[in-house]
């Protein structure tokens, strides 16, 4: 894409990177309480059905999932025009969705400047191997790539590691604002969690938001996951990597039932985030609609969107994402003069289907 053409797109989105008061206020009026309903709700149907729960808790997560998109937002600086109000909207919701508003901040502003760049990954993203990558791999690594992009372990295992694990600690090279923000969250959630135990129970306390956040966890990897991981998907090295191609083409639009772009905040419309991140939830659609550029982007409904399950690897050469299965072709083309038995991974449980 050209320099003029980039510059157009930037423009033609500016109008839509403004906050708005009165949508921000009402959007948290709508989220926010409803958490806490569902919460009540969910716990008195205990005496009812456990089942009754599990519903109630799905329809909460959900409402967790659009306050992550709020705190989403704010760390981008988009939710409110003052910085303070971010600041704190932020801090809120982060511990209401258990992620450390500072940590997950910087983290995420790395996630955009690298998005799709072959040579700066690892902060903010799916961990993607190359098939050279791969190929050149130990034993031991390749076991654990397999693991990580098993979905029982991504989507089973994974939301337990990012909220419990991932989300309590810091970073070594973080800052002191930002290892404050993280004691603060950490303590503010022990002392609330210690006083719901207290009041409840801790079964009652851990059926009703166990449930709750591993799906919404769950479901926030998922869209993570797939917004970033389609067979054409972009990715470049350093010396190729083009910003607005890793937005537009490095990003998917996700296209959901209205009800669940509404519970989503709209993060369907990743390309339009990506391109511009100061661009709030509630004026992604309009963006992506008054922008004919945008709408070429890889568009992706439920049902496509399970076939991304499969794919393991990235194919540079040909600028694709494959199946474990098909990195034998991959490697034949790529470099004959392997002894393909040799590089051909041991099977194990974790092989996709």
């Amino acid at each position: 894409m050209s320099k003029e053409k980039t510059k157009q797109l930037h423009k033609n989105v500016a109008p839509y990177a403004k906050s708005d008061l009165k949508k921000s206020v009402i959007q948290l009026i709508n989220t926010v309480p409803s958490i806490f309903l569902l919460w009540f709700l969910a716990y008195q149907s205990l005496s009812v059905s456990i089942w009754l729960t599990f519903g109630i808790a799905i329809i909460a997560a959900g409402f967790v999932v659009r306050t992550f998109i709020i705190f989403h937002d704010c760390t981008h600086g988009s939710f409110f025009k003052n910085k303070k109000a971010n600041d704190i909207v932020g801090t809120i919701t982060g511990i209401l969705t258990l992620f450390p508003y500072e940590k997950w901040k910087r983290e995420h502003a790395i996630h955009h400047a690298t998005s799709s760049n072959l040579d700066k990954r690892g902060v903010g993203d799916i961990w993607v191997m190359t098939i050279e990558e791969y190929v050149e791999a130990s034993n031991w690594e390749k076991f654990m790539y397999r693991c990580y992009r098993n979905p029982l372990v991504m989507f089973g295992l994974g939301p337990l590691y990012l909220v419990l694990i991932t989300g309590r600690v810091n970073r070594k090279d973080a800052r002191p604002k930002e290892r404050n923000n993280t004691y603060l969250t950490n303590v503010v959630l022990v002392a609330l969690y210690a006083f719901m135990v207290w009041l409840v129970g801790w079964q009652a306390f851990l059926i009703v938001q166990g449930s709750i956040m591993f799906v919404a966890a769950a479901l926030g990897i998922w869209l993570f996951y797939i917004q970033h991981t389609f067979e054409d998907s972009y990715f470049e090295e350093e010396s190729d990597w083009d910003y607005v191609k890793a937005a537009v083409e490095g990003s998917s639009y996700y296209k959901l039932p209205k009800v669940l772009q509404w519970a989503t905040g709209n993060i369907g419309f990743h390309h339009v985030h990506h391109l511009a991140p100061r661009v709030p939830n509630y004026n992604l659609e309009i963006a992506h609609e008054s922008t004919p550029p945008l709408q070429r982007a890889t568009t992706i409904t439920i049902k496509t969107s399970l076939e991304s399950l499969r794919y393991k690897l990235y194919d540079p050469d040909n600028k694709r994402f494959i199946t474990f299965k098909e990195v034998k072709n991959a490697v034949k083309r790529a470099t004959p003069s392997i002894d393909l038995n040799e590089l051909k991974p041991k099977r194990t449980s974790f092989d996709s289907k």
